[in-house]
């Protein structure tokens, strides 16, 4: 069938290049499919040598297309993905964090999405966000027309999960991996007659630990020949479940692929995959050094494989090192589109590597940053962030420091470093408000009142507890509030209020029957509005969906919603304030999130 399909392309040509008369539709511009997952290593995978799983619709992919062997991300999420759709470095963008406001992607940057969407392509966002939670941050506000999944770094629930949809709450089904690939393959099938970009951003194998049966059956008892850098020391239960995750994650590359197949776009589709950072747990990774929030070679490199069958030669390696910050401009020039935006790209355009065109390719320098530390990397060497040097040809584990034998290429390497901070001031930026936990929160406010979005979300993440109110664990991104048992507690969210008006307030909260009753009272500038918690809501943790218990993030439960009321908010920035005026019980309740509609 794509003998057939690829001879119709030639007739087609040939007849309008013999004969301008003769009407023909213009070539179609190829589909974008771009598959990303999180938390899954280089050596995640059995084209790398990994002989601990199987990913055999992956590895299929990495052979029908290039391949790259150096392709470089960053050490931690939302960095990568802003990177992705910018093609410039995450702190550019505003992007310094992945929780508490840190993670959002200045509203002057300009997406991939946004770009496509300009050239007429249907675009389509599933999965995991993580660059902004609020419009206009949100992905329906930065290109994406259709959106389906969360905006927070992580979430707690994997199966059964409560998502979004297009700004709307709404209950998924089964495992939350397969939920996101169903919508895309929908997404594929409603747009198969139209040019779209499908950007499938699965949230595994990140933890929380919770694989689906058939996923876990097959790995629980399988022995791990392959260990990682802590040996015996290695927790299996972890890497069994990570593994079950990257297979489940290959099954659900494969549908997509088979989706492609079966509408016959396969052939008019440009396929990506990669990953946002190394693994996120000690398993076997290649012997490099590192992993998940490091900035050496394990933290940072990552699979990248790009298919575009008859355009891309299957089996291509791209021995160029490569990066996150490469994939726009890359993208925008095999799809022929222009892009949107003026401000200074970081990244290049691989399409002459790919499609085996002649170019003078010179050598690069690809930055990384985590917390203050920036490592630097060239082809041949790589400077880490404490100033030692590596040849990553000869020692590509990092064990052998050069920086006194080649001196000149270590000065010359941090001297790049010292710019590239210059320029950039990875420092937390001036402003950022600390709060209880150690936590630091983005001083940039919470925008609410968008006439074309108006429902706001004001997640426990986003908020500031005080008064012996804290969080239901270490990670704030998918948390909620708890420990409200005074009078004296605050939860305070900095908001920025775009248009005068009442607002109907929702709360999405917990509350045993023996604390039922507590009066609140929500407040901004001089309005005030009260409620009370008049019906108990208890349900049990769900505790029972993981195979590895969590560290750092809280077990979830089935928050439900309850009307506070309205309140006007004026134009403005300032605190939204809430508080505790009476508590007949123990506390007041467990609190997720408010919501804001504008009315």
């Amino acid at each position: 069938m794509r003998l057939v399909r690829r001879f119709v392309g030639w007739l087609v040509v040939i007849l309008v290049g013999s004969a301008g008369s003769i009407l023909a539709a213009p070539e179609r511009k190829p589909n974008v499919v771009v598959i990303l997952a999180d938390d899954q290593g280089w050596g995640d995978l059995g084209i790398h040598g990994n002989a601990n799983l199987s990913t055999p619709r992956i590895d299929a992919l990495a052979k029908a297309g290039a391949r790259f062997e150096r392709f470089f991300v960053c050490p931690v999420c939302a960095p990568t993905r802003a990177e992705f759709l910018t093609g410039r470095y995450h702190l550019r963008g505003g992007v310094r964090g992945v929780s508490t406001g840190f993670e959002r992607l200045d509203l002057g940057e300009r997406t991939l999405a946004e770009s496509l969407l300009a050239a007429g392509y249907e675009t389509g966002a599933f999965g995991k966000w993580h660059n902004g939670s609020q419009w206009p941050y949100h992905p329906n506000a930065r290109g994406f027309r259709e959106f389906f999944g969360f905006t927070s770094g992580h979430w707690g629930e994997y199966f059964d999960a409560p998502l979004e949809h297009n700004g709307r709450f709404v209950k998924s089904r089964g495992f939350i991996a397969d939920a996101f690939t169903d919508r895309a393959i929908e997404f594929i099938g409603e747009n198969a007659s139209r040019p779209f970009f499908c950007y499938l951003a699965f949230n595994t194998p990140h933890s929380p630990f919770s694989v689906p049966d058939k996923n876990w059956d097959a790995v629980k008892d399988r022995s791990i020949g392959m260990r990682g850098p802590e040996g015996a020391k290695e927790d299996l239960a972890v890497t069994r479940a990570a593994l079950g995750l990257c297979e489940n994650l290959d099954a659900n590359v494969g549908r997509v692929l088979d989706e492609l197949d079966r509408r016959g776009l396969a052939d008019d589709t440009i396929v990506v995959y990669f990953s946002d950072n190394g693994p996120n747990s000690a398993r076997w990774n290649g012997g490099m050094r590192g992993r998940k929030g490091s900035t050496d070679e394990g933290g940072v490199r990552s699979p990248c494989f790009i298919s575009w069958p008859g355009r891309i030669a299957a089996g291509r390696v791209v021995p160029e090192i490569a990066g996150a910050i490469d994939l726009l401009p890359t993208l925008l020039a095999l799809a022929g589109a222009k892009r949107v935006g003026d401000r200074p790209l970081d990244g290049r355009d691989l399409s002459p590597l790919l499609l085996g065109k002649p170019v003078e390719w010179t050598d690069r320098m690809i930055f990384t940053h985590q917390n203050g530390q920036v490592s630097v990397r060239t082809r041949a060497h790589r400077l880490d962030a404490t100033g030692r040097l590596y040849d990553m040809v000869a020692d590509p584990g990092q064990t052998k420091d050069l920086a006194k034998a080649e001196r000149e290429t270590a000065d010359r390497l941090k001297l790049a470093v010292d710019t590239w901070k210059r320029e950039l001031n990875p420092s937390e930026p001036v402003g950022a408000r600390r709060v209880p936990q150690n936590l630091s929160v983005d001083a940039r406010p919470v925008p609410v009142g968008f006439p074309e979005f108006p429902t706001t979300v004001l997640p426990a993440r986003d908020g500031a507890p005080s008064g012996g109110i804290g969080r239901s664990a270490s990670a704030p991104n998918c948390s909620y509030f708890v420990n409200w048992t005074t009078t004296e507690g605050r939860i305070t969210w900095n908001i920025e209020v775009e248009t005068a008006g009442e607002y109907d307030v929702v709360a999405w909260y917990t509350c045993p029957e023996a604390d039922a009753g507590a009066r609140i009272e929500l407040a901004h500038g001089s309005s005030r509005l009260e409620a009370k918690i008049d019906r108990a809501w208890d349900p049990p943790l769900l505790a029972d969906q993981d195979r590895v218990e969590r560290k750092g993030e809280s077990i979830m439960k089935e928050f439900r919603p309850i009307v506070l009321g309205r309140i006007r908010l004026e134009r403005g920035r300032g605190p939204l304030i809430l508080r505790a005026i009476e508590i007949p019980g123990k506390s007041v309740m467990d609190l997720r999130m408010i919501t804001l509609t504008l009315r």
